[in-house]
């Protein structure tokens, strides 16, 4: 009879083996996911074209409400574009605020309604938690040439706002408050509301 010996020296090495090609690949995939999330909060370059797919939900004149375009800077003007239609525009000099929201909605439309009235024992609330989609909303507070104040109200990607808002910040548009100014003061009515 022939039998393999198999010593457990070099069982103990091929595991010795995997487990650093194991701690490897995992280090690798740590790294690369801290270079992602660092080249994701360095600040836009503002040679780079910032162009920011939108829905104008109202507020720039001769911009049809709940329009979809892009909204980009031109100079030093703050413009949105549907298709081939001519740009509205905004100077950012007379931006005086940006606020900025968070929303959802519910998306499917009839046919996830009726998929959630037929799902019995109330299981349909269970699924209306998946079907929203959350979205930001952007509002500027700007003066036009004859010195009126006007609004006007974007809908945006997911933290595409805030985004805007600083590019706003770094081109010269006056904010009056910050996010940093409205979380101390919730911070702080919280404190009061305990006492």
């Amino acid at each position: 009879m022939n039998h393999v010996f198999i010593s457990p020296y070099r069982s103990s090495t091929a595991n010795f083996l995997k487990r650093r090609l194991t701690a490897a690949f995992l280090l690798l995939t740590s790294c690369s996911a801290a270079a992602i999330a660092q080249n994701a909060v360095q600040p836009a370059n503002p040679a780079t074209p910032l162009n920011i797919r939108t829905t104008h939900l109202m507020g720039f004149e001769n911009a049809s409400n709940n329009a979809k375009g892009t909204l980009s800077f031109q100079g030093d003007a703050l413009q949105f574009q549907k298709g081939d239609k001519p740009a509205v525009q905004v100077k950012v000099s007379s931006v005086q605020d940006v606020f900025l929201g968070d929303q959802s909605k519910q998306v499917g439309g009839i046919p996830m309604t009726l998929g959630k009235a037929a799902v019995p024992f109330g299981g349909g609330r269970a699924i209306s938690l998946f079907a929203h989609k959350k979205y930001d909303t952007l509002t500027l507070e700007y003066v036009d040439t004859n010195g009126g104040i006007h609004g006007a109200i974007f809908e945006l990607g997911k933290g595409q706002a805030e985004v805007l808002r600083n590019e706003l910040v770094a081109r010269g548009a006056h904010v009056s408050h910050t996010q940093d100014e409205s979380a101390k003061q919730s911070t702080a009515e919280v404190s009061n509301e305990s006492k």
